[in-house]
């Protein structure tokens, strides 16, 4: 069992739901067949557990099903969640305007850079952006500087390498202030509002109100998303990122059983519990 999600595989058989174990490390080298080698056949299960690629999630999706085991999210709708070119035209108006290409040709890059304009950008890919390699491979100080902007993009190719998710997003630069918080929805519901695990002392205020973004989330039709907001300069929260709730961390300051409980108590019946395992990994990375 990985520690890191082992207090939430207690909560759900304190809960009374089963628990199987996969084996991310060979999810993740598409060794479908031994990372599923331990999940009993015949439920419907979520998965709790690091992040995969679309395709491999796509090949576990598939691998379990050949099991009797159908995941509430499937291969598709983990795309959708967890690339951004598939939540982006849902949530345009509420987070910043966004451009992309379909893998990394310097054409195709600039194209897209030319089409934001000028002023600061943000960089990344389908999935992820190398924020704590901010000033080399995140922010672009002004797009209208084709060589540097370049640069960026050449510099986050070689740290995401073999990770690189579909091909260059540019996203506008706004200014926020404050930690970011991350929402729990499922099946377009708003469950929890937690902090964000990269700040978990760090509470999200009690005036954030997302009744606004409701409408949007509900449209996607995903089963089980997290989103992340942050405080713009202005006042008017945006939102950071959509992702897939099953490979988004729990911040330390949730305890475990608050998750599970809302997956419990809002999932349609027999997803995650009485014979149906909610499904964590067996191996740290």
């Amino acid at each position: 069992m990985d520690e890191h999600f082992a207090g939430e595989a207690e909560a759900a058989r304190a809960a009374g739901c089963p628990v199987a174990l996969v084996d991310h490390d060979a999810a993740a080298r598409g060794e479908v067949a031994d990372a599923v080698a331990r999940v009993p056949g015949g439920a419907t299960a979520v998965y709790r557990g690091w992040m995969l690629s679309s395709r491999r999630y796509a090949e576990l999706d598939s691998a379990l099903a050949g099991r009797g085991v159908r995941l509430h999210t499937d291969g598709e709708r983990y795309r959708r969640a967890h690339e951004l070119p598939g939540w982006y035209d849902a949530l345009s108006a509420f987070t910043p305007a966004s451009r992309w290409t379909t893998g990394t040709d310097r054409r195709d890059f600039e194209a897209v850079r030319a089409g934001l304009g000028s002023g600061p950008a943000v960089l990344r890919d389908y999935s992820k952006s190398m924020k704590h390699y901010w000033l080399e491979a995140a922010y672009i100080p002004d797009l209208a500087d084709a060589v540097q902007a370049w640069a960026v993009a050449e510099r986050m190719v070689q740290l995401r390498g073999d990770d690189l998710a579909g091909g260059f997003v540019v996203r506008r630069f706004e200014e926020f202030t404050g930690a970011e918080a991350r929402s729990w929805w499922i099946d377009g519901v708003r469950r929890l509002v937690t902090a964000h695990p990269d700040t978990p002392d760090e509470l999200p205020p009690p005036d954030l109100d997302l009744t606004g973004l409701q409408p949007a989330i509900a449209a996607l039709a995903l089963p089980f998303v997290t989103v992340d907001l942050a405080r713009r300069a202005d006042g008017t929260w945006r939102v950071i990122e959509l992702g897939d709730g099953q490979v988004s961390d729990r911040p330390a300051s949730t305890p475990p059983a608050d998750l599970i409980n809302a997956l419990i108590q809002n999932f349609p019946e027999g997803t995650v519990s009485g014979n149906s395992p909610s499904i964590t990994e067996a191996q740290p990375r």
